[in-house]
């Protein structure tokens, strides 16, 4: 499981690469890996839908797992049935880029970040930044 702390970790590091990179607001969200939200961070002026967002990636990378970017590569290819996973889990899979498993030394998955507030590959980027920041490995 990713710890509060582990999680406040990626969030600052995510963030701080936002700032580095020029994005808009962004709005980091972290879960572990039960997809049960750890901790949750949305800049001034990320706009109000930015968290559901964010949480759908995370999520969606967590129950596939793999990343939103393959999710999105999956919806391109099936997009019936990314509907339908969409339909069935309410919504909480988002097929854009920005949504990463995260895991241990010993590859062994903690959970999952979410960044939606720019462009998605950027979001993704972002991500990537936190986790390393954080000590711990994209998957």
């Amino acid at each position: 499981m990713i710890s509060l702390e582990q999680a406040r970790a990626i969030i600052a590091a995510t963030r701080a690469r936002g700032r580095e990179m020029g994005l808009n607001p962004l709005t980091v969200v972290v879960l572990d890996a039960g997809g049960h939200l750890v901790a949750m961070e949305r800049e001034d002026g990320s706009a109000y839908g930015r968290p559901d967002i964010a949480g759908g990636k995370a999520a969606g990378a967590l129950a596939m797992g793999v990343s939103s970017r393959k999710l999105g590569d999956m919806a391109a290819e099936r997009p019936q049935f990314l509907a339908a996973l969409s339909a069935a889990w309410a919504g909480k899979l988002i097929p854009a880029a920005g949504g990463v498993l995260v895991k241990d030394a010993a590859g062994s998955l903690l959970g999952a970040v979410g960044v939606s507030g720019d462009l998605s590959d950027k979001d993704e980027e972002a991500a990537f930044a936190g986790i390393a920041a954080a000590g711990l490995a994209a998957g």
